[in-house]
């Protein structure tokens, strides 16, 4: 039971909450982050730059996203981007051995390095450059930064979850998402 009730969307104030609230699925997600008011369609619409705009190979965002839940030990987190990295061609061993950590056989060179580099940010904030060197010379510097921005976003998001105690919807996500078009 989450700790805080849930969003009434009829109590949106403004018309860019109301407005941003409506292009939303209902997921719980959002529903909690309806108290946000304002605030939220910046807050959801930097999100979904990074699902949509961003540079980043999508199997490696959510390899860093399933982490960071991982890390953050938020299954809301988990079990929602595990749906989407099915979707961007994850397969079921590679999802699992992101929960093993960065060791597992399942990963490239490239993904081991996202792994660990993701571990270093979550757990020391600033990379060490046994972590950033190696990512430095493989993605631009764009890409560099979209991961920095990820792990902070998602940490931020799992943070969220687990302090309002935010539950996983009954319905599966594709469900949800799919009821968010028909609005």
């Amino acid at each position: 039971m989450p700790r805080i009730p849930y969003f009434n969307p009829t109590d949106a104030v403004g018309p860019r909450a109301k407005k941003a609230y409506e292009k939303l699925p209902p997921l719980n997600l959002f529903r909690m982050l309806g108290h946000l008011g304002e605030l939220m369609e910046g807050f959801t619409k930097l999100g979904g730059q990074l699902l949509n705009f961003g540079k980043l190979d999508p199997v490696l965002r959510e390899i860093v996203i399933i982490r960071v839940g991982v890390l953050s030990e938020a299954p809301y987190e988990i079990t929602q981007h595990e749906w989407i990295g099915r979707r961007v061609g994850m397969s079921d061993a590679l999802i699992a051995a992101i929960h093993e950590g960065p060791d597992a056989a399942a990963f490239d060179d490239l993904q081991r390095m996202m792994m660990q580099f993701t571990d270093d940010v979550v757990k020391n904030v600033r990379a060490s450059d046994a972590t950033f060197e190696p990512l430095r010379a493989r993605l631009s510097y764009q890409e560099l930064q979209e991961v920095v921005l990820t792990i902070g976003y998602y940490m931020t998001v799992s943070r969220i979850l687990e302090t309002f105690d935010v539950e996983l919807e009954d319905q599966p996500y594709e469900m949800a998402v799919d009821a968010g078009r028909n609005r």
